[in-house]
């Protein structure tokens, strides 16, 4: 079982081909989608049918949703690092399901995660547009 975030699910919804292999190459690993990263990827929709579309593709993955004890960590880690490491309240909240559930979250996005504490990220496949200095 892996969790994937935002970037990884844009990429597999737009079709990208290394995103595509990666998925392929899982077999019968099952993915599941934080309820968050769900929530962006229906608000980055931009009419109805689009919005149809991401939901009926997204019904073929399990939907995690933080627990109140993984809320209460979660605040814990973002009261710790949002002014030290600039670290999100979604991303909070993400990692924090990734940590309670011991999976590792598939992401691009390292610099985000990298102040919760006992995550693990992982990039599935060749990144499209790496930073520059990264």
């Amino acid at each position: 079982m892996i969790l994937v975030d935002t970037d990884v699910m844009v990429d597999l919804l737009r079709e990208y081909l290394p995103a595509v292999a990666w998925l392929n190459s899982l077999g019968g690993v099952e993915i599941i989608l934080p309820g968050f990263v769900v929530m962006e990827l229906v608000q980055g929709c931009r009419n109805k049918a689009e919005q149809e579309k991401v939901k009926r593709i997204l019904g073929a993955y399990g939907v995690a949703w933080p627990s109140p004890e993984m809320c209460d960590e979660a605040l814990s880690v973002f009261a710790r690092y949002h002014l030290s490491d600039g670290l999100g309240i979604l991303d909070a909240l993400i990692g924090q399901i990734a940590v309670a559930l011991n999976l590792p979250l598939c992401t691009f996005n390292q610099k985000h995660y990298a102040a919760i504490p006992k995550l693990k990220t992982v990039q599935p496949y060749v990144e499209r547009f790496p930073e520059i200095g990264s």
